[in-house]
């Protein structure tokens, strides 16, 4: 029953998705203009690690690309409360975890589909990774959607209305691109600086796919930048269901 309410669900908001290309194609927007207009300044400097510009750079693209897309996913829920759409749903025998997993799902897929935008755009652009190292950065990517958009749900399902929603994400969202190395990598950074990223865990997952990127597979940079992505997930899947449980109690 998980398996068949979940694809109900996937279905469902998939469905939403595809009637909508400017939501499919826009999100992409913000990591193909810095990729455009910002990758450019980088050739040639120094960057305190292995690997070009464009190998630092994407890597970085790709999980901001995930973090501002799924962490405003939450404005869906607040919209659907609103509707009556949520309390409809609460009548109906679906799994609690499949109004979760289904929105996640398709969250994750249209940012899978972003990420390969802005891969083939960026090689068009001058970046040369090895395809494993490309695969294995969409990975990392379908976990942070994942991740981030279902603890996005869980706070707009806390949050009344969506003028308390947007700044309490944009409060997250923006010390978590900055202190990630998202940008630019933390080893540029100041001592105080470089020792505080390290409490947040999307920093290891830009290092991981920034290694990925430049052929380095087995290190203890991916170790860290999995078990990071696992630690999320399983939050996420945990608070998620909690929060959706009591929600339609």
């Amino acid at each position: 029953m998980l398996l068949h309410d979940t694809a109900v669900l996937f279905g469902r908001y998939a469905r939403q998705t595809l009637r909508s290309p400017f939501q499919i194609f826009f999100g992409a927007l913000m990591p193909l203009l810095y990729l455009f207009f910002f990758g450019p300044l980088l050739t040639g400097l120094p960057l305190g690690r292995e690997g070009d510009a464009w190998q630092v750079l994407v890597p970085g693209l790709l999980l901001q690309l995930g973090l501002f897309g799924a962490s405003f996913a939450g404005f869906a829920v607040i919209m659907e409360k609103n509707w009556g759409v949520l309390e409809r749903m609460r009548v109906t025998p679906v799994s609690r975890l499949a109004l979760l997993l289904g929105r996640t799902l398709r969250d994750t897929a249209l940012f899978l589909f972003q990420a390969v935008l802005l891969v083939l755009a960026a090689l068009l652009m001058g970046l040369r990774a090895p395809l494993a190292g490309v695969l294995i950065g969409f990975g990392f990517v379908a976990l942070l959607t994942f991740s981030l958009a279902s603890l996005s749900y869980v706070l707009a399902l806390r949050l009344p209305s969506p003028q308390e929603f947007g700044p309490a994400i944009n409060t997250l969202a923006m010390p978590s691109m900055l202190l990630s190395g998202l940008m630019l990598p933390m080893a540029l950074a100041p001592g105080w600086l470089d020792v505080l990223s390290h409490f947040m865990p999307f920093r290891y997952l830009v290092d991981a796919v920034r290694d990925a990127y430049v052929g380095h597979y087995a290190t203890p940079t991916m170790l860290y930048g999995l078990l990071a992505a696992a630690g999320l997930v399983t939050l996420a899947v945990t608070v998620g269901t909690r929060t959706f449980r009591g929600a339609q109690a």
